[in-house]
């Protein structure tokens, strides 16, 4: 028994020894591709635990870096700044701002993403804070869906129709039924004076075309609704990407999106990255994109 004692106890000497080696040996080898990756080892991801550090950053470079995803790089990075602008978290809002100004984006979709997110978060709070009947507003969105579905598959008139003058809350009230089918409940309970103004904003970002394609827009609010989380919004944001093409793959990366722009922003905050070095560093990974990027002479 004795012998069996020292035994193990030099067993786990060993292994106690050996483990710092094996995931120094594995960090290193993160580091290298890192490198390979994004012309550099920001500060940040060796500031990571070296024994999680491998996963971290093969979740971070399928996920984010690679173009071989069912979103196009731009909206992902899109989605990313709509979710960190309401955490808020000032790393990530920098980081995926310039990520997708990177990606092509333009001013105008960088402000309509933004405002797709405050938009979601509004809507959350509001529902969330009255209570909203989960079953009427199930019943209320299946409404909305099966009219805009017809309206879709709908031969498309010769001539376009006159938009409704939005001044009260009874032509407010015309103009959802107009386009949903239905007039939600959490419409009818707002204050009559703000029903007019809340209809406009929401028709202006969600509903008419806007600088952002409405598949992406519902995407955009689905993963900030689902790291709010707002079980309502997630609902309908699920049903609205839908009817505007997005698949399966295309909603999960989504949400993925969200979890991952939570992740990263816990991090940083929680270890007090110097703001400044972080900057920097996602500036060096964007010169050195745009530098590879060039043709070759």
């Amino acid at each position: 028994m004795r012998l069996m004692t020292m035994c193990l106890t030099m067993c786990l000497a060993v292994a106690a020894h050996a483990a710092p080696d094996n995931v120094s040996m594995e960090a290193e080898a993160t580091y290298k591709d890192v490198q390979m990756t994004l012309g550099s080892v920001p500060g940040f991801i060796k500031a990571y635990p070296q024994s999680s550090v491998a996963g971290a950053w093969e979740f971070f470079k399928r996920l984010q870096v690679s173009n071989e995803t069912a979103i196009p790089p731009k909206y992902k990075e899109l989605i990313g700044l709509a979710v960190s602008a309401q955490i808020p978290c000032t790393y990530c809002v920098y980081a995926h701002t310039e990520f997708a100004k990177a990606n092509g984006a333009t001013d105008e979709e960088i402000k309509h993403a933004v405002a797709e997110g405050s938009l979601t978060r509004l809507w959350s709070t509001y529902m969330n804070g009255l209570q909203q009947d989960e079953g009427a507003f199930k019943a209320e969105l299946a409404k909305a869906v099966e009219a805009m579905k017809k309206m879709m598959a709908a031969p498309a008139p010769s001539t376009a129709q006159p938009a409704m003058a939005i001044t009260d809350s009874k032509s407010a009230f015309a103009d959802i039924e107009r386009t949903f089918g239905v007039v939600p409940s959490f419409m009818r309970s707002l204050p009559d004076n703000l029903v007019a103004p809340a209809w406009k904003q929401m028709k202006a970002v969600e509903v008419s075309p806007g600088a952002i394609p409405h598949k992406y827009v519902s995407l955009i609010s689905l993963a900030v609704a689902s790291q709010i989380p707002c079980r309502y919004c997630v609902l309908a944001d699920n049903e609205f990407s839908k009817l505007g093409g997005a698949s399966d793959a295309e909603t999960k990366e989504a949400v993925l999106m969200a979890a991952h722009t939570r992740h990263w922003s816990t991090y940083l905050n929680g270890i007090q990255y110097d703001q400044r070095k972080f900057q920097k560093e996602v500036d060096q990974i964007i010169a050195a994109a745009k530098k590879n990027a060039k043709p070759k002479a």
